[in-house]
């Protein structure tokens, strides 16, 4: 991998050296000028390059100018860019902050892609900087998987401490070589300040880089954007996305704590069609800075299905758009997290799904007790519950197999198998639920699980009583997940590791060819 890395930066610096001269020369020629080769008159990238879902022959390129460009990305199989295989370009304007992002289609199945993004200014046409990225597509298939997931990143007001490393979890997770990245919600904290600098329980320092825009609670438009530009100013976070594809969704602190659609306003007041404008806003930046398909005819749509291959089907769920507009609780025992529109799409694409694995990528676990998520406390299900009841039942009657859940939200790492014969409702196959996170915030203590749907922690992993909550990235409990597929057996293995890239634990589990529970073997 040493090498891979130093001849990456070969390339990319041999590429600018010959942009730049071509450049240069073509500066001469047209206007004699010598002044238009200056960097400062030609479009930069302002932050990292990013890509994301991606299929066996598609994915999404993003980037962000300095100015209004037009922004132009090719694709190659080989990093010398010998041979440009797809190539797009698309407008960066004020309207989007000067993001673009672009669809690339027919690429080859199960193939390293290096692309290569540029902005050329409107007005003169000239070229800027190019960066070099990567990623690869779905494989055909017999080919192996493996991918990360976790969530939380720069909350609780720890942000990047250069001192310290810096989001140091994105530099563990790259390590890894990953196919693809799943971010579980919470890519930034729009609710929450970035100081400069928080006290810490051994009495040292920690000091963040810090923002204007950081400064304050979002409420404007340029304020949630400037919470994704914050991220960018990580070098681990932009080296991490250069690379690896991510699969974006979001929970609730990209707009507010614990945030529901009608629940969730400000003084800014309500869009025609009722949206509060804290939400749209907050939405509208989620979409301008992530590298996430548009779905349809529905502008925003977070759900959607992900096929990476025969041997996975990603579901990216959205758990919070269509929530009932309270707490989880009501004397009237009726609630909803999905929304009957996307909780028929789910039973419906589920159904439908021929890939040997099915993964349902959650913004929130449905076992541990919150008010803000799904599980009540023990007994029959209530309120947001019969949803969850619905959809289980729902798999086992369609003969829907090997379905995972995977997810983060509660600042600690654990792994729940969800028993029937442990719970109070019992239509439902086995499955396994995974926790981890956060990547960059505050580690809280395991949470309480209810017996509902019967989960039995089978691991967990977070700060102690001792410890207190909110404990720092410093101290070392920040997790993530990584999912390996193996392309002859089709066994998927789980593994739980922390921001020093240790295994804390692992589950292998076998794909199951009819209706019995999974065979495991657990690893400590």
């Amino acid at each position: 991998m040493a090498t891979l890395r130093a001849q990456r930066a070969w390339t990319r610096r041999q590429f600018l050296v010959r942009s730049t001269s071509s450049l240069a020369v073509a500066s001469l020629g047209t206007l004699a000028s010598p002044s238009i080769s200056r960097a400062a008159d030609r479009p930069q990238i302002a932050g990292g390059i990013q890509s994301g879902d991606v299929s066996d022959g598609s994915a999404i390129v993003w980037a962000r100018a300095d100015r209004a460009a037009r922004m132009q990305v090719e694709c190659a199989s080989v990093e010398s860019f010998r041979t440009i295989i797809a190539s797009a370009s698309g407008d960066a304007t004020p309207e989007a902050d000067f993001a673009s992002k672009l669809l690339l289609n027919d690429l080859p199945a199960g193939q390293d892609i290096f692309y290569r993004v540029r902005f050329d200014d409107m007005a003169t046409g000239f070229a800027g900087e190019s960066r070099v990225g990567h990623f690869r597509t779905a494989p055909a298939a017999g080919q192996s998987i493996s991918f990360v997931w976790s969530g939380d990143t720069a909350g609780q007001g720890w942000g990047i401490d250069v001192s310290r490393g810096g989001y140091r979890s994105y530099r563990t997770m790259l390590d890894n070589r990953p196919d693809f990245f799943i971010h579980s919600g919470d890519h930034i904290y729009a609710d929450c300040t970035i100081p400069a600098e928080q006290k810490l329980p051994n009495g040292e320092t920690w000091r963040n880089i810090v923002t204007e825009e950081k400064s304050k609670v979002a409420h404007t438009l340029a304020q949630f954007r400037g919470n994704y530009k914050y991220n960018h100013l990580d070098e681990n976070f932009r080296a991490f996305h250069a690379q690896v594809p991510m699969f974006a969704q979001w929970d609730d602190h990209e707009v507010t704590n614990d945030w529901s659609p009608a629940g969730s306003y400000d003084d800014a007041g309500f869009e025609d069609d009722g949206t509060p404008r804290l939400v749209a806003r907050a939405r509208r930046a989620f979409f301008d800075f992530m590298p996430i398909r548009d779905i349809g005819a529905r502008q925003g749509r977070v759900y959607r299905k992900i096929a990476y291959g025969p041997l996975l089907d990603v579901f990216m769920i959205d758990m919070r758009s269509f929530r009932d507009d309270s707490w989880n609780k009501g004397a009237d025992h009726r609630g909803w997290i999905l929304g009957a529109e996307q909780l028929a799409w789910l039973k419906r694409e589920l159904a439908a799904s021929r890939a040997t694995w099915k993964v349902i990528a959650a913004d929130l676990p449905i076992g541990l007790i919150s008010l803000d998520a799904v599980a009540l406390g023990d007994g029959a299900p209530d309120r947001r519950e019969h949803e969850i009841a619905d959809l289980l039942a729902s798999i086992k009657r369609a003969g829907v197999r090997n379905v995972v859940w995977l997810t983060a939200d509660m600042h600690y790492t654990a792994a729940h198998y969800y028993d029937p014969n442990k719970a109070q409702f019992q239509d439902f196959d086995p499955f396994w639920e995974f926790v981890s996170g956060p990547l960059h915030a505050g580690t809280w203590g395991p949470g309480e699980l209810d017996d509902t749907f019967g989960p039995v922690a089978m691991y967990q992993n977070g700060c102690s009583e001792a410890q207190g909550e909110n404990l720092a990235p410093c101290f070392g409990l920040q997790f993530f997940g990584k999912v390996d597929i193996d392309g002859a057996t089709g066994v998927m293995t789980v593994t739980v590791k922390d921001v020093d890239n240790r295994d804390l634990w692992s589950v292998d589990i076998v794909p199951q060819p009819q209706a019995r529970p999974a065979v495991v073997a657990q690893h400590s």
